[in-house]
C-alpha cells in the first residue's frame, strides 16, 4: 500500500477547551491506538487534505516530533455543517500484526453491456479486508469489459491473494442493468446475418 508522511506535534493537554483552541489555531486533534500505549498528538488540517478528500486510501508515515509511526486512518470526524476535519483516529501498523481496513475497488474497461445501451449501477465502491500491513493492497481492481446486460458481479467473485474480504460475498459490486433502446448482444452479433428460415433470394 502506497503511504504519505505527515508531521504531528504531541498533545499535552486532552480536555475539550485545549481541542477547541487547538481547531481554532488550524489544527485537529488526533489520537493512535493499536500500540503499547495510545499516542494523542495534532496535525495541521491543510496536511490531511489530501489524505482525507480522497477516493484513494494510503497508510500514513506520521512524524510526531522526532517519532515516525505507520497507521492507518481508523475513523474520522466531520463538522456537521462546515464539513471540516474534526477529530482523526489512526491505528497502528505493527508488521506482521492483521488491521481491518477498507479499500476502494477500481472498475477498468467499457462494458458490452453498457455500449449495447444498459447501465452500469456501481453499488460497492470499498470493500471491507484484512491483511498485515505488508499485504494489503491499494485497491482491487475489477475488469468489467466482457459484462453483459443483466450481469452482475458480487464480492464472492473477487480473487483475494495475500488479504481477507470481510465484505458479504453475496453483496453486489456492480450491475448492468436493462435501459430504454437497449440492443440485446445476440441480436447485435447476428444483425448482419439472414435469418435460417429466410427464403433465397432470387
Amino acid at each position: 500500500m502506497k503511504s504519505v508522511s505527515i508531521s504531528a506535534a504531541k498533545r499535552v493537554d486532552l480536555g475539550k477547551k485545549e481541542a477547541k483552541l487547538s481547531r481554532a489555531a488550524g489544527n485537529v486533534p488526533c489520537v493512535m491506538y493499536g500500540g503499547k500505549t495510545n499516542q494523542h498528538f495534532t496535525v495541521k488540517e491543510n496536511a490531511l487534505n489530501n489524505l482525507v478528500y480522497t477516493p484513494k486510501v494510503y497508510s500514513v508515515a506520521i512524524d510526531i516530533e522526532g517519532t515516525t509511526i505507520n497507521a492507518l486512518i481508523k475513523d474520522i470526524q466531520f463538522h456537521p455543517v462546515t464539513d471540516r476535519i474534526l477529530h482523526i483516529d489512526f491505528i497502528e501498523l505493527v508488521p506482521g500484526q492483521e488491521v481491518n481496513t477498507f479499500i476502494p475497488v477500481v472498475f477498468e474497461g467499457s462494458s458490452i453491456g453498457v455500449r449495447n445501451g444498459g447501465k452500469l449501477r456501481t453499488t460497492l465502491r470499498k470493500l471491507s479486508v484484512r491483511a498485515t500491513p505488508e499485504n494489503l493492497p491499494d485497491n482491487v481492481t475489477l475488469d468489467i469489459s466482457e459484462m453483459t446486460i443483466g450481469e452482475k458481479v458480487y464480492v464472492r467473485d473477487i480473487e483475494a491473494s495475500n488479504f481477507d474480504i470481510l465484505t458479504a460475498g453475496s453483496a453486489v459490486i456492480v450491475s448492468v442493468k436493462t435501459a430504454r433502446g437497449v440492443v440485446d448482444e445476440d441480436e447485435e452479433e447476428g444483425a448482419d446475418a439472414p435469418a435460417a428460415d429466410a427464403p433465397a433470394a432470387e
